[in-house]
């Protein structure tokens, strides 16, 4: 038996294109999603040339399990991020380290045909989460991605209550670094290009702001971390001087320009430059269980999950419109940010909403994007062999995804529901 379902897929022109897909019902540890609520991520962008189904911060209802799943009922709300699957052998993997398995499978490398834009999807039971009660699917969305990338490097580089921690940018991964410190009980100094996000950083749980256009040094007590969340790298000097002595600086920056930055203050400072990508599965579930418990809740707006809500949300991501009216705001020139889309796709001959769906948090400034579903039906498939098949030649350049298109991304948010 099969299951068919509806998918937005990125093009050669760049536009979303609407399509349907079949696949095999769930079997062994698989399970079939049904999509009610999906982010909207700068990654998105980047891979919207491709012929493969977008998104990848996705939350909905369990509809079918195959026979070996256990950990999951029909009726049960989860989610899935970036990665698709590990081996489960290597070092990594061995080491609960498994998003930096060799041999990992994620997005924009392998299940090209479904994605979190869509209708349904059939996903590998060991990488689905539990949405925890008390956390809205709405706001679990842009947790998927976006908050596992911030909280691992609060639970992998042992960030503690006593320290002082910098975040760059108020964007979809700045505005959730800055609930995360709060809430347990970090000195969160934020820094953004103008005072006009003052008060949301305050809002949000920031105990110092500095605007940075224009200033080459910071009259302030060092830091003991630096988390940069923006979509573009900085001038780095100003920062390197308010580094504690062997302080660390974590470029979360989706950037494959070069690390230009000056060697001297590093070396006599002893500051460490750590990588990072999203985060291990036990974070990820960590991540989850700690924005229920502590109220940590991204700011979102509502698009419908139709190909011109995708089309809407994606553009006023590109363009650094995401804002909301009144005192809601979408990231514009700063870091990720998210929305959730909703999936009318089950009832096609029903009108789209119009309008944002709702405004979540008005009190606090900046908002992840959400769009609100409806939909039905489901779908996925195996990764062909020969990638060109599906995403087109390789672009001329040279970088460890080649399908990748380095996109001028604006730093705020994204997020579809």
């Amino acid at each position: 038996m099969t299951v068919e379902f509806t998918v937005f897929k990125g093009s050669e022109n760049q536009g979303i294109v609407e399509s349907t897909t079949r696949r095999d019902e769930p079997t062994g540890n698989e399970v079939l999603v049904k999509i009610t609520h999906s982010g909207i991520c700068g990654t998105d962008e980047h891979y919207k040339h491709a012929d493969m189904v977008l998104g990848h911060e996705g939350v909905g209802t369990v509809e079918q399990i195959g026979e070996r799943v256990t950990q999951f009922k029909v009726g049960d709300v989860v989610g899935w991020g970036y990665t698709h699957k590990t081996c489960g052998e290597c070092e990594q993997c061995l080491l609960g380290q498994d998003q930096y398995c060799p041999n990992r499978e994620q997005y924009g490398t392998h299940n090209f045909h479904q994605g979190s834009f869509g209708s349904h999807a059939i996903w590998d039971a060991s990488f689905l989460f539990k949405v925890p009660d008390g956390l809205a699917p709405e706001h679990a969305a842009p947790l998927m991605c976006g908050g596992a990338t911030v909280f691992e490097v609060i639970e992998s580089y042992n960030i503690r209550p006593t320290q002082r921690v910098g975040v760059v940018g108020i964007g979809g991964l700045g505005h959730l670094a800055i609930q995360f410190l709060a809430k347990m009980g970090a000195s969160v100094v934020v820094f953004s290009s103008t005072d006009s996000k003052r008060e949301e950083a305050m809002r949000l749980g920031a105990t110092e702001f500095y605007a940075t256009k224009g200033v080459e040094s910071f009259d302030m007590a060092k830091l003991d971390h630096l988390m940069v969340t923006t979509s573009f790298l900085p001038d780095w000097k100003p920062f390197l001087s308010v580094m504690k002595p062997k302080s660390t600086i974590y470029p979360l920056t989706v950037d494959f320009s070069d690390l230009v930055i000056p060697i001297m203050p590093i070396v006599l400072a002893g500051i460490n430059i750590q990588g990072t990508v999203v985060a291990a599965r036990s974070v990820h579930k960590r991540m989850l269980d700690f924005a229920a418990r502590n109220h940590v809740t991204p700011l979102i707006e509502q698009f419908p999950l139709t190909k011109s809500g995708v089309e809407e949300g994606m553009t006023r991501l590109r363009e650094g419109k995401m804002r909301l009216s009144a005192a809601c705001a979408r990231r514009q020139r700063e870091a990720a940010a998210r929305f959730s889309i909703l999936d009318p796709l089950s009832r096609r001959d029903s009108p789209a909403p119009s309008g944002p769906v709702s405004s979540a948090l008005t009190s606090a400034g900046r908002v992840s994007p959400t769009l609100t579903p409806d939909g039905t039906t489901t779908h996925s498939y195996d990764t062909p062999s020969d990638l060109s098949s599906v995403l087109g030649p390789k672009p001329s350049y040279d970088h460890p995804y080649p399908y990748y298109e380095q996109y001028p991304t604006p730093s705020r948010s994204r997020v579809l529901m």
